[in-house]
């Protein structure tokens, strides 16, 4: 795809996908606009890299790793109320474009993935295309960062089917973080704020997502 044909698409997602869903936050129109999704996406797939679609990023060779829609992306992190001192952890990132996004106007983001190849890709990636305030390390979403807790926000760039407590237990007080919960149907995108050893849950919208690798329910046995 030409540059301008991708700035074009870029705002089509933004004009098309994102603003009808309710973001208002002009720091994340811009963050989208900004950032060339396509750069983040295997070259055989660039012409999917704007559709309202989960994108499957995954090379073929190994387990299927997405890129989630733009706006449920969008529609979390105006949730998340990021500000411009807080330190954010995007687990489950895959090729790395929710955490560009978030480096648009965070300071310091960590992105973990647990494809070491796919995090080798994902920190080239943002390397080239400025983001040099991201830090991607290899971990399973499930365990997060507990080296650089806590954090202010966590965001999941994906879905769980367990309560992801490990995470919690890296939020700071005060802190924020969202996800598509799916414990139950239907989905629905959470924010879980920590205050003083508690957490609080409220439903944001129902939203479906490809599950982040071992944030599965594993089925319990039967007798």
């Amino acid at each position: 795809m030409q540059s301008s044909a991708t700035a074009t698409a870029r705002q089509k997602m933004v004009d098309g996908q994102v603003r009808p869903s309710d973001v208002t936050d002009i720091r994340i129109l811009d963050a989208m606009l900004a950032v060339p999704r396509e750069a983040f996406v295997p070259e055989n797939k660039q012409a999917l890299a704007y559709l309202d679609l989960d994108l499957d990023v995954s090379d073929g060779n190994s387990a299927k790793r997405f890129l989630i829609k733009p706006a449920v992306l969008a529609k979390m992190l105006q949730a998340a109320d990021i500000k411009q001192s807080d330190r954010v952890l995007v687990v489950g990132c895959a090729t790395g474009y929710a955490a560009a996004v978030i480096a648009q106007f965070a300071p310091q983001v960590t992105a973990t993935e647990s494809d070491s190849a796919l995090a080798a890709k994902a920190q080239a990636s943002l390397a080239r295309n400025g983001c040099g305030n991201v830090t991607v390390r290899t971990a399973a979403p499930a365990d997060g960062d507990a080296a650089g807790a806590p954090y202010d926000v966590i965001v999941l760039n994906g879905a769980t089917e367990i309560v992801p407590e490990q995470l919690y237990g890296q939020l700071r007080s005060g802190g924020r973080l969202v996800g598509v919960f799916a414990m139950s149907r239907p989905a629905r995108a959470t924010i879980v704020t920590a205050a003083h050893g508690d957490f609080g849950h409220r439903t944001l919208f129902d939203a479906a997502a490809p599950v982040l690798p071992g944030m599965e329910l594993v089925p319990a046995f039967v007798f």
